[in-house]
């Protein structure tokens, strides 16, 4: 029997925490629906500290459905699709979170001919330091953000505010929901709409596809994973979880050629 992720396409790198590990702490129906990776233990961190959360977490994704008009209709991050999860978890208290702070920098003159107490010169404020990092979802300890349809840059911001947030003991974990690469296949053959539900189509009267919408540079698996790989989320416990064909409810498994 496989687990989910030995059926990525994309390769776990060795700084990924193993599947043996993600499936003692991540429910098995989500590793069905969804692909999960862990960084620096990120699922066991979840599920033995913030098990609450994690909970909060698994049945949002549970209740995460979308159609093919979903995925065809126009509009990117700020579409119908990543605002399923506010529905979930905001009456759960997952709040968006923003962080600011100012840096005091201290420094001690000694005479090295001296051994007395070093002398303080005045300290250095560099106001706000720290100023911007925002995240969607932060509840106790726990952080999360979506990212659908929007620049690949975004997993940049992302991670940096995870890593600040965790540097600064705001918490102590934070958990990604993206598309897996999985859906490309999708895209390939669904037909773009326009805003009044009609195929978008080419010059030629062919139909434009989703694919076009979905781009090499926008977030998906594949531009996450690699920065993770390279520790761009520095210290930071990171759980992932890819969206899959499986939760599009009007799309036939058999569509791609899978039994």
């Amino acid at each position: 029997m496989t687990t989910a992720n030995q059926s990525n396409s994309l390769a776990v790198h060795h700084s990924a925490d193993s599947e043996v590990e993600i499936g003692c702490h991540i429910s098995k129906d989500i590793r069905e629906n969804y692909d999960v990776y862990s960084y620096r233990h990120a699922a066991a961190i979840l599920s033995t500290s913030f098990s609450e959360e994690l909970l909060d977490i698994e049945q949002a994704l549970r209740d995460f459905k979308i159609t093919t008009t979903d995925i065809a209709k126009p509009g990117g991050n700020e579409s119908d699709i990543p605002k399923q999860f506010s529905v979930s978890l905001r009456p759960k208290q997952w709040y968006e979170t923003r962080i600011q702070g100012d840096l005091i920098i201290r420094v001690f003159e000694q005479d090295n001919l001296k051994t007395s107490k070093s002398e303080e010169r005045s300290p250095i404020t560099l106001k706000n330091y720290i100023d911007g990092h925002k995240i969607d979802y932060v509840k106790g300890r726990v952080a999360l953000d979506v990212e659908w349809n929007s620049k690949d840059q975004t997993y940049d911001r992302d991670l940096y505010a995870f890593r600040t947030f965790h540097e600064c003991g705001i918490i102590s974990v934070a958990v990604l929901i993206t598309r897996s690469e999985k859906l490309n296949q999708v895209f390939e053959i669904l037909p773009l709409l326009k805003r009044d539900g009609s195929v978008d189509r080419k010059p030629d009267g062919t139909p434009k596809l989703s694919k076009q919408k979905y781009g090499a540079s926008t977030t998906w698996m594949g531009k996450l994973l690699y920065r993770l790989n390279t520790g761009r989320h520095g210290g930071c416990p990171v759980l992932v979880f890819g969206i899959t064909p499986k939760v599009i409810s009007d799309w036939s498994l058999n569509s791609e050629g899978q039994s």
